[in-house]
């Protein structure tokens, strides 16, 4: 899981990653409105795709970016079971104190 945290650690992957969630789109698409180059957002899309987060789709002469809809389900998955740990355990420890 900390690979998906990761990957999301840094502000362009985020930008890139939510600008996914509304649409596909091409890596042309994602860079003009993050003001960076097409070379450096291949490298961030690249750490997304190792992350499960974003999967690639060739359609013609054009590769399609797009959420990757599995591990979008397991970070989902995974950050419910923390906020929910933490909410029964912070009563717990206080009845043990």
């Amino acid at each position: 899981m900390g690979g998906l945290f990761a990957a999301l650690g840094d502000s362009t992957r985020r930008g890139g990653f939510f600008a996914l969630m509304e649409k596909e789109r091409s890596i042309g698409e994602l860079a003009q409105p993050l003001g960076i180059t097409l070379g450096g957002l291949g490298q961030h899309i690249r750490v997304l795709e190792a992350a499960s987060l974003v999967r690639t789709r060739k359609v013609g002469r054009e590769r399609r970016r797009a959420i990757d809809l599995d591990g979008l389900e397991r970070l989902e998955t995974f950050a419910l079971r923390t906020l929910w740990r933490s909410r029964f355990d912070a009563p717990r420890r206080v009845v043990e104190e």
